[in-house]
């Protein structure tokens, strides 16, 4: 089955030509390479995790984010027995890393070994979770920002918790507060060596910096997904225009926390820092202890930013078109606002897979 329509853009209802769809033409690397990533997730055929079980999975996750139009369009290609020895424990790392990614552990990479999944087909299963995870909070703020409904959420929008434990599954020394120092990672699941890749993969890796990653090397098990991911990830914040890069970041930083995700929070908080020159702004962001409401003490502007993408990053979200008129009264554009919106929902998707194939440690 081949998939040549902009699936987004017909959820959220968009008309060529009007403002919300100019704006997703300005970001056309964005728009190509998030439907690229559902095409390479769902447009294929392999026995190891057969195209009925991903609508399955992808249509329960999407329910779970309240994003009914998508999961009606997944549960309309048919699903596979979701009572089945393979999908119940599937459909449970799903629920896993949709609700409370903070909480995996590699015993739930196990379970789904003991079941029979191999490793090529758990990072595939991760990403389409993760990328419906993206894709749901997309399709949400996307109809707000086109003037349609969404469902409505009650989810407190508060900073999420963290990993707090000392040490990694391997001993070593792992972070237990939020930082902007540079932190490793390492797998619960083996990356695949470098020398088991073809050259032309080899390529791909090396075009992208991905070669001596554990974390892109576990997910190049799968490395058409992993491309198209890459792709989405640079068209959505390395794109001139529209909302200021450390605007992007720091929305990447304020999901990072209500997920708890301690290793990407330290990458977008420093790159937020540098490129803001407000060190002591973010600073305050990543001190916001569990519970606390992530906005508290910063300036009106990235009030605004922070509530929003906090509210989107939550799950269901909770992102309201009151967010989207506190954006306007900041002076932030359509562009602007679908930068923030994008920026926040891919970082439902990184979060989600750096929190639930490995874990960070302090080099």
């Amino acid at each position: 089955m081949a998939f040549t329509q902009d699936i987004l853009a017909e959820l959220a209802e968009i008309a060529p030509g009007s403002p919300v769809a100019q704006a997703r033409d300005t970001r056309d690397a964005a728009t190509q390479h998030a439907q690229g990533s559902y095409q390479a997730l769902f447009d294929i055929q392999e026995e190891a995790f057969t195209a009925d079980e991903r609508y399955s999975v992808a249509a329960k996750v999407a329910k779970w984010h309240n994003a009914n139009e998508l999961a009606a369009h997944y549960a309309g290609f048919g699903l596979a027995d979701p009572t089945s020895a393979r999908l119940t424990p599937a459909l449970e790392f799903a629920r896993l890393l949709t609700f409370s990614p903070v909480n995996a552990t590699p015993q739930a990479l196990n379970t789904l070994v003991a079941a029979g999944w191999k490793k090529e087909s758990i990072v595939t299963l991760a990403q389409l979770v993760a990328f419906v995870s993206f894709q749901s909070r997309l399709l949400a703020g996307l109809r707000l920002l086109n003037g349609k409904t969404v469902a409505d959420s009650d989810i407190p929008v508060v900073a999420g918790a963290w990993h707090t434990s000392a040490k990694t599954q391997s001993g070593k020394a792992a972070p237990v507060q939020f930082t902007q120092q540079e932190l490793g990672w390492e797998p619960w699941l083996a990356a695949k060596p470098l020398a088991e890749f073809t050259p032309d993969e080899q390529a791909i890796l090396a075009k992208f910096g991905h070669t001596d990653s554990d974390y892109f090397r576990l997910l190049g098990r799968n490395l058409p997904v992993l491309e198209q991911r890459t792709l989405t990830d640079k068209g959505i914040f390395y794109t001139p225009g529209g909302l200021p890069r450390a605007e992007r970041e720091l929305a990447a930083t304020a999901a990072s926390k209500i997920n708890g995700c301690i290793y990407c929070a330290s990458v977008h908080a420093r790159k937020t820092s540098q490129l803001s020159k407000d060190d002591n702004a973010v600073e305050t962001l990543l001190a916001v202890q569990p519970g606390g409401i992530l906005s508290e003490g910063q300036s009106t502007r990235w009030q605004a930013e922070i509530d929003a993408a906090a509210a989107l990053s939550v799950t269901p979200p909770a992102l309201t078109v009151a967010h989207l008129e506190r954006l306007n009264a900041q002076g932030l554009d359509t562009l602007q606002q679908l930068d923030l919106i994008q920026s926040a929902a891919f970082f439902a998707w990184a979060n989600r897979l750096m929190l639930t194939l490995g874990e960070p440690y302090l080099p």
